[in-house]
Order: C-alpha cells, then sequence, then structure tokens
C-alpha cells in the first residue's frame, strides 16, 4: 500500500538572524533572558509606536541569498500578514509577501541515493512572535523576548521526497548559514526551525495533493520522524476513503505522531497589504558585491579541497565541514602535519564525542595536535596510546612529544622483545588455544589483548596480531 505512494515536500525553515538587536527596535536579542526584561514599546505593539528597520538584518539576509544562489531584489518592500495568536501583540506580523529580498535559488544535497539539487523558491525577512509557555497550575503564559526578534523564512520548492532529503536539506542550509555568519544556529534555543508541508500521490501522477504543515520541528531527528508518520498517515486515511484536510499540524515527541491544530489559512485570510510605516528596500549592485566579496569559503568549496589536498574521503569531508569552527580548526593543524587524515579522525571520534551541546570549542593548541598525528602516523605511538593522549589534552593542553618521552609511551616495534610478550600470553590462555584449534579464530582476540596488557600498551598491534596469529599455528601444525 504505502510503495504505490510517493510523498512530496516544501519546507519552511526559519532562521534567526545574529543581530545585537531587534528588527524594529533596539531591545536586546539574548537568548534565556528573564521573561518580558527584553522589550519596549514597539516589540509589543503598543499603540503609537512606528518601527524603524534594522539595517543588519538587510545585510545578513542578503549574505543568506548569496549562499544559496539567490537572486537579489534591488527593490523589495515589507508587508502586513494579518493573523491573531495569542503571542502576536499587534494581531499582525510583519514580513514580505509579493516583493522577497531574495529569490530562485537553490543548493546541492548528497544523500544515500547520491546527488540532487534543491530549489530555493524565497528568502524574506519579518519579525518573531512571542513565545506561549504552558503551566498545568499557572495555565498558559506568553514571553514576548522574542518578539521582534529578526527572523529570515528560507521556502524551498516541493522538489523533496523523502526524509532523508529532507534532513539533508535542513543540515546542508544550517551549515552554509553558518559559514555565512547569518545565524548561530542553535536549533536547542529555536535560532532554526522547520515547517514541514507534506502531500502525497499515487506514483506517476503529477498533481499535488492536499498538504499539511508540522509547524516549529527543532532538531533533524524529530523532522524525519514527523515525516515518515506523516506519510503513513495520509495513505492510510486516502486508502480508507477519507479526505486530507488542509491543517497545521504539531509533532509530539513522545508518541512520534503528528496531531491537528487548527485548519491551515489561505493567502486571502492573511490579508496582505503593504507595510505602511515602512519604507521599500532599495539595493545597489555595489552594496550586493562588497557583502558578496566578504562571504567566506563556502562548505562545498572546503570539502572539493579536503578531498583532493589531504585526500579525506567525502563522507569525512562532509562531517568536518559541517560546521565552519571545526573546519577552521582542522586547517590550522593539517598545515603542520604530514597526516591530516589521521587529524580529521581523531576529530569525529575523539574530539566531538567530547563536545558538549553541539559546539565545537577546541583549546589543544594547533601545534601539539599535528605533533600527536606525527608521532601516531609514523608509528611512533601506537592507535591506544594517541587516544589515551588526546583525552589528556583535551583536559590540558599537553605537549604529547615530551609526554611520550618522559612517560616512556612510544611503540614498541621490535618484534624480538613483543614474541616474549606474545608468548607469555599465549601460555597464559590455553583455553582459548584449544578453541582455536577447534576453528574458533575469534579466540585470538583475547590472546592478542593479553599480548597488549602484557606490554602496558606499548606494542604494535598489528605485530602483535601477527605474531599471535603464527605462533597459534604453530600449535595447528604439531596437531
Amino acid at each position: 500500500m504505502i510503495s504505490a505512494y510517493e510523498m512530496v515536500i516544501g519546507l519552511e525553515v526559519h532562521v534567526e538572524l545574529k543581530t545585537e538587536s531587534k528588527i524594529f527596535c533596539s531591545c536586546p536579542t539574548k537568548f534565556g533572558a528573564e521573561p518580558n526584561t527584553q522589550v519596549c514599546p514597539v516589540c509589543m505593539g503598543l499603540p503609537g509606536t512606528l518601527p524603524v528597520l534594522n539595517e543588519k538584518v538587510v545585510e545578513l539576509a542578503v549574505r543568506a541569498g548569496l549562499a544559496t544562489k539567490c537572486n537579489i531584489a534591488f527593490f523589495s518592500k515589507q508587508d502586513r500578514k494579518n493573523y491573531f495568536y495569542p503571542d502576536l501583540p499587534k494581531a499582525y506580523q510583519i514580513s514580505q509577501f509579493d516583493k522577497p529580498l531574495c529569490e530562485n535559488g537553490y543548493l546541492d544535497i548528497e544523500t544515500s541515493d547520491g546527488k540532487k539539487r534543491i530549489g530555493i523558491t524565497r528568502i524574506h525577512i519579518e519579525e518573531d512572535a512571542g513565545k506561549l509557555i504552558h503551566h498545568s497550575e499557572k495555565g498558559t503564559m506568553i514571553d514576548y523576548n522574542r518578539s521582534g526578534v529578526p527572523l529570515i523564512e528560507i521556502v524551498s520548492e516541493p522538489d523533496i521526497s523523502s526524509a532523508d532529503e529532507a534532513k539533508a536539506y535542513v543540515q546542508k542550509l544550517r551549515t552554509l548559514m553558518l559559514y555565512s555568519g547569518v545565524s548561530d544556529c542553535k536549533m536547542n534555543e529555536g535560532s532554526l526551525r522547520c515547517d514541514v508541508n507534506l502531500s502525497v500521490r499515487k506514483k506517476g501522477e503529477t498533481l499535488l495533493g492536499v498538504r499539511t504543515e508540522m509547524k516549529n520541528l527543532n532538531s533533524f531527528q524529530f523532522i524525519g520522524k514527523a515525516i515518515e508518520y506523516e506519510f503513513k498517515r495520509q495513505v492510510e486515511a486516502l486508502e480508507n476513503g477519507e479526505k486530507i484536510i488542509q491543517e497545521t499540524r504539531r509533532f509530539d515527541e513522545s508518541t512520534g505522531k503528528t496531531y491537528s491544530m487548527r485548519t491551515k489559512e489561505s493567502f486571502a485570510d492573511y490579508r496582505f497589504f503593504a507595510e505602511p510605516d515602512l519604507g521599500s528596500i532599495e539595493l545597489s549592485k555595489e552594496y550586493i558585491q562588497k557583502i558578496k566579496d566578504l562571504l567566506p569559503t563556502l562548505p562545498d568549496e572546503r570539502k572539493k579541497k579536503y578531498t583532493e589536498k589531504y585526500s579525506l574521503t567525502p563522507s569525512d569531508a562532509d562531517t568536518i565541514t559541517s560546521d565552519p569552527a571545526i573546519a577552521e580548526y582542522f586547517e590550522s593543524v593539517a598545515e603542520k602535519t604530514s597526516f591530516p587524515k589521521i587529524v580529521a579522525n581523531m576529530l569525529q571520534s575523539e574530539i566531538m564525542a567530547m563536545t558538549e551541546n553541539g559546539e565545537f570549542i577546541c583549546d589543544i593548541a594547533p601545534e601539539h595536535f599535528a605533533a600527536l598525528a606525527d608521532m601516531a602516523g609514523n608509528n611512533i605511538i601506537n592507535s591506544a596510546t594517541a587516544k589515551k593522549l588526546i583525552k589528556r589534552m583535551w583536559e590540558n593542553d599537553i605537549d604529547p612529544i615530551a609526554t611520550v618521552n618522559i612517560e616512556g609511551l612510544r611503540q614498541e616495534n621490535d618484534e624480538s622483545i613483543i614474541i616474549e610478550w606474545v608468548k607469555k600470553a599465549v601460555a597464559e590462555n590455553p583455553k582459548s588455544v584449544v578453541d582455536y584449534r577447534k576453528g574458533k579464530k575469534t579466540a585470538a582476540k583475547a590472546i592478542i589483548g593479553k599480548a597488549m596488557a602484557n606490554s602496558c600498551g606499548k606494542a604494535n598491534p598489528l605485530i602483535v596480531q601477527q605474531l599471535v596469529e603464527r605462533e597459534l599455528e604453530k600449535f595447528d601444525k604439531l596437531c
């Protein structure tokens, strides 16, 4: 039943801009302040107040447009989008309707099915609403600190056809926003939120089905789960002869299901009209070019460099370029070592695992990290010692070369020394020897582990493995 249908998805991604003040007033935008302490008459929508556009908002929105290959409008305007909701104090939102700042862009994604280009219909600026806080005893309260925080809304074409593609698109979009300095993109703080518009149709059909919208998804995992559940729900409804209603739904993280919130408004319901208290936004070619010239090297270019110059796999390059902080640190280390692939591996397996709250901060001096990679690459230390050292360096940035010399951590590569540890390990594990003779080749692992322990972790593990297998083969011949 499911296989006869396909999903059609368009995403609306809301990104809070990295400004010190709100979009139409001078109130701060700092996250986590006490409720209703970062407000003024303008962002509270009190009568008689007038908005003044924050110029930084336009600059950051143009950066986002350039990073996503959009056309930047020389002339755009702002509009009133009218609807009533408790956290919208004016009962309208200042947004952009028919003349947005950026249009007709795209970004390329990669999934297990290959590369795909996703079109971007538009990017427009708007103000955020406040935040509803539901309390079991006190009822629903409103925090207006977020009201007036500047947003861009990035609207994709309905080019997405799976949960994996949707997640890859949002991940790529987040990376681009980080690189271009548009936002901190902290999804746990609501800096990046995604609305999913999803409809289904029989494979081979060209007409779009009735869509539902799932609001304010703030993690890649929830985006995927919401899409998979909603697709199944719509298919089952159609197979049962039910009609899909155009509505707004919410995703419940605890149940993994979507639930109806309200019927979805149409454009006519919003009664858009030009914002009378704000002038048009007019940009020159010189202004746009100046912003373009200041954009850093974006992830696709860096990925190409890392695969060609440093011989990283596309997968490793994707991970390293996913965050500009990781990429910049990697480059600072890679320039100082002959083993950039070891650096990439340790960043992914060790450093990123120790990073908290998804924010990459590494205080290990690049020259120390590079020295560690060189010692590992030149077989001066083994991988186990390298992992132990990187954890110690994370806690207290020590010189790895001095530490290895002082503590005698150099890897032992001399077979004549290692064989004594191996023979002792074989003698201490007769059961493993018997199991190996019976055909259980995995029994050698216990002996290898014991030999490494006998060497206090200093033996070259590859040589240990070879010598253990050689010793065990002798038993086979004797039998």
